[in-house]
């Protein structure tokens, strides 16, 4: 099933490979955005996953947006990082943190998990994906337990 993504990523040649990697998992990219604001401002377009740097144009603003998203939005968030510790303790809503760099099959596979937190399903999350209180959250939306 076809999703509605955001990328939010200041590096434009990162949100371009991104863009072309959901694509060409079958998904519909409705916008990037460098800031929290033009985020925020996509978001209203209506938005299934969102995929957040923590670091972007307007500073380290990544984790509180990424909140932001997944509590106002109902988008599964999903971080994108170099700097995964940067994510204290306490975020609610988004899923997970993916360090970078990751392969497009490591991507895809973080991607068919977020596709199955919201179809109600429990698929496997790659290893490289750090799950967060977010998951845990999204699966007993669903009326399921987690076993992670």
């Amino acid at each position: 099933m076809s999703q509605r993504v955001l990328i939010v990523e200041d590096e434009a040649l990162i949100a371009l490979d991104l863009s072309f990697c959901l694509e060409a998992l079958g998904h519909e990219v409705v916008a990037t955005a460098a800031d929290s604001a033009e985020a925020l401002s996509a978001a209203r377009e209506g938005i299934d996953l969102a995929f957040v740097d923590l670091n972007l144009r307007d500073g380290p603003t990544g984790p509180a947006l990424g909140e932001a998203l997944a509590r106002d939005w109902d988008a599964t968030v999903i971080y994108l990082t170099a700097n995964p510790r940067q994510v204290g303790s306490g975020v609610r809503g988004p899923v997970g943190i993916l360090p970078k760099p990751y392969t497009e099959e490591v991507l895809a596979q973080a991607v068919r998990f977020a596709v199955s937190l919201r179809q109600g399903r429990s698929a496997l999350p790659p290893p490289e994906l750090r799950l967060l209180t977010g998951a845990a959250t999204t699966l007993e939306r669903a009326g399921r337990e987690s076993r992670f």
